[in-house]
């Protein structure tokens, strides 16, 4: 129960992070984005880090996958962040909240056995994201077909950086010490975003305006990839990356209500689809 709920409360602070990088990713640039959020989360981190982490608890494998789960980090983020200055909510959510396929994957592959539930529920996601991506290419029609296209890519991207991150950060939880963890995922992620930056030649400061907004987008997140860190020491940790997939269903109700984005009827369709496979698997937490 307690994975579930830091599932959920991660998935709160990523639903107003999420859209947030709507509203601004689609004037931004997206490399100076991931450098501020990922620098305000890590200084968000530095008292509970000082207060709390036990340095000494730390393994050469639990820096190891920590340090991994950081560059898996910079795979979701960027995957996401490209997905929606691409694409509107309703399309990129879907298929960014399907990451639970995949954290079910490693849990298997660790020796969890899968039930028909789950596979029925994973089922319902992968109906859910084609009947959402088919709708939105037939309403952007032929024109917007390629743009469409390349954020659906980017979206499975950011899937599996996310799924990949959680199940890194958990082990690396699991073999050190938590909050150690996960202040070593967030200071890779944020040296790998810098040196790409380096690497590119591309502006670092972020646009005037937005400092507050990507200030708050980092504190959420930091407070979102903790939350599911910590509990790799939970029971039946997967579920709290499983549950912190809903972050999608907010997201989306958040840009209908607050952007103004249209949802069609075959899209709530899909979305129902996808979020109900996505609940069932948390049930089974």
């Amino acid at each position: 129960m307690l994975a579930l709920i830091c599932g959920l409360t991660a998935a709160c602070a990523w639903a107003v992070h999420d859209l947030l990088v709507r509203k601004i990713g689609q004037e931004a640039q997206i490399l100076p984005m991931m450098l501020a959020v990922l620098a305000a989360g890590t200084v968000a981190l530095v008292l509970p880090t000082a207060l709390i982490a036990e340095w000494q608890l730390m393994t050469g494998p639990a820096y190891g996958f920590s340090a991994a789960a950081g560059l898996a980090y910079v795979l979701g983020m960027g995957g996401l962040y490209r997905a929606f200055s691409l694409a509107p909510v309703r399309i990129v959510a879907p298929i960014l909240g399907s990451f639970p396929m995949i954290s079910l994957g490693f849990a298997a592959i660790g020796g969890k056995t899968v039930s028909a539930v789950e596979l029925a529920a994973v089922l319902a996601i992968v109906s859910g994201i084609a009947i959402v991506a088919l709708a939105g290419r037939a309403e952007d029609g032929e024109g917007h077909s390629t743009r469409m296209g390349e954020a659906m890519l980017w979206s499975v991207a950011g899937t599996v950086g996310f799924a990949t991150t959680f199940w890194l950060a958990q082990e690396g939880a699991r073999q050190g010490d938590e909050m150690a963890s996960i202040a070593v995922t967030r200071l890779v992620a944020l040296a790998a975003v810098f040196a790409i930056v380096l690497a590119a030649r591309a502006p670092w400061r972020a646009p005037k305006g937005t400092g507050r907004s990507l200030a708050v987008m980092g504190v959420l997140d930091a407070i979102a990839i903790s939350l599911v860190t910590i509990s790799g020491r939970l029971p039946n940790p997967e579920y709290a990356a499983i549950s912190s997939s809903l972050f999608g269903v907010l997201t989306i109700l958040l840009a209908w209500k607050i952007l103004k984005e249209a949802v069609l009827p075959a899209q709530w369709l899909g979305i129902v689809t996808v979020f109900a496979g996505i609940a069932a698997l948390s049930s089974q937490g």
